[in-house]
């Protein structure tokens, strides 16, 4: 296959340096990524300056943008023709529940998909470990697999595998996007001036006890491939909104 490989933890990062490592054994790949960190840049694309891109080998280039921008760019200008696939990551940290609407990760996937062509994000959890090799063995399965049967239509496949994966005659779940309980998410500090600052997402949050999410599955264990797409309409309100008389 052609392969346009991205992520949002930038073109150095451990993560996708492995994921590459794996899939150019059996598929031409192009590493197409942000030069720095872009995490939760969500679907972001940089329209107010022009974009750089710097050629790092014969297949890697670095884009002084998004995820989202790395896609575009790669899709529509830098690679002679369009992708078979496009693959995320592999992310440093699960992308599970609401994350997605944050990661740069799914973004770049999501970028793909609107553009045509059919795309998979991969995260590793990381809280106990570094090692990405069993997510980048398991993603080169998956995209083998893929290859074969294709992707289902409209769909970006959201994986995320645990730190540690049970061993058993099944070691992937399908999920559903998990929910999030948010309590106190945002830490209050002084500097030594006295002045107030605020920070984001220092905090352990929990999730919804749910058999079929994406976090009851790496939590016990499971590889998690959740099935998104783009349409958000909520489509059970649609009959209640029409009776509104405004």
């Amino acid at each position: 296959m052609y392969i346009l490989i991205s992520n949002d933890d930038g073109i150095d990062a451990p993560g996708i340096r492995k994921l590459a490592e794996k899939l150019e054994e059996d598929h031409e790949i192009f590493i197409i990524a942000p030069t720095d960190e872009k995490s939760a840049s969500s679907h972001s694309l940089t329209l107010k300056r022009p974009l750089s891109v710097s050629r790092r080998s014969k297949n890697y280039f670095a884009v002084d943008g998004t995820p989202a921008d790395c896609v575009n760019l790669g899709v529509h200008s830098i690679l002679k023709k369009k992708p078979d696939l496009v693959l995320s990551g592999i992310n440093h940290g699960a992308n599970l529940g609401e994350d997605i609407f944050y990661s740069g990760t799914v973004s770049a996937a999501m970028e793909g998909l609107l553009i045509g062509v059919p795309s998979i994000a991969v995260s590793f959890e990381m809280r106990n470990s570094s090692d990405f090799t069993p997510a980048a063995e398991f993603a080169s399965r998956l995209v083998a697999y893929v290859e074969k049967a294709g992707v289902m239509k409209d769909t970006v496949l959201n994986v995320n595998v645990p730190d540690e994966i049970i061993e058993r005659e099944r070691i992937y779940k399908i999920t559903k996007q998990g929910r999030r309980i948010y309590s106190d998410a945002v830490e209050e500090g002084t500097d030594t001036s006295g002045k107030k600052y605020y920070t984001i997402g220092t905090k352990e949050i929990a999730f919804e006890e749910d058999i079929d999410s994406d976090f009851f599955a790496v939590n016990n264990g499971y590889i998690s491939i959740t099935p998104l797409h783009l349409d958000l309409t909520n489509y059970s309100s649609i009959m209640g909104l029409k009776d509104w008389r405004l």
